[in-house]
C-alpha cells in the first residue's frame, strides 16, 4: 500500500538554557498544522532563548515560513529571541526570495548557539 503522507518529526532538547527544536523532513502545510502547538508552546517561557535546527528538513514551503514567522513573533512577544539552523542553500535563497533573510539570524551550524552553554541542562522546569 502507497502511504503519500509526507515523513516529518520534532525533536526537543534543551542545552545550557537554549531550547532546540530539531525539524526533520517536510516542512510543509501537512507538517506545520501537526507541530504547530508544540513549537509555539516553547516560546511560551518567559525570555525564550530558541534554535530551530533546519538542517534535516527536506522540503520547506509557504505553511513552513508561516510557522517560523509565528514562532518568531512568539518569542519576541516574550522578550526572546529565534535562531534558526540552515545549511541548505535552496532554504536561504527562499528566505532571501520572501524578504525574510533579515527577519531570521541564521547559524550554518548549531555550535555558535549553544557556545558558552558548560553542560546540557536538565529536561525538567
Amino acid at each position: 500500500m502507497f502511504d503519500d503522507r509526507p515523513a516529518f518529526g520534532v525533536r526537543v532538547r534543551v542545552l545550557g538554557g537554549v531550547t532546540v527544536a530539531e525539524v526533520a523532513g517536510e516542512l510543509d502545510i501537512f507538517a506545520a498544522g501537526r507541530i504547530a502547538a508544540r513549537l509555539e508552546s516553547l516560546a511560551q517561557v518567559r525570555c525564550p532563548d530558541l534554535v530551530l535546527d533546519l538542517r534535516p528538513v527536506t522540503f520547506l514551503d509557504c505553511a513552513g515560513l508561516s510557522l517560523m514567522c509565528r514562532l518568531r513573533n512568539r518569542a519576541l512577544e516574550r522578550e526572546g529571541r529565534l535562531r534558526l539552523v540552515i545549511d541548505d542553500p535552496r532554504f536561504l535563497r527562499l528566505l532571501r526570495m520572501v524578504r525574510l533573510d533579515d527577519a531570521f539570524e541564521v547559524l550554518e551550524d548549531l555550535t555558535p548557539a549553544v557556545a558558552g552553554a558548560a553542560a546540557p541542562a536538565s529536561e525538567h522546569a
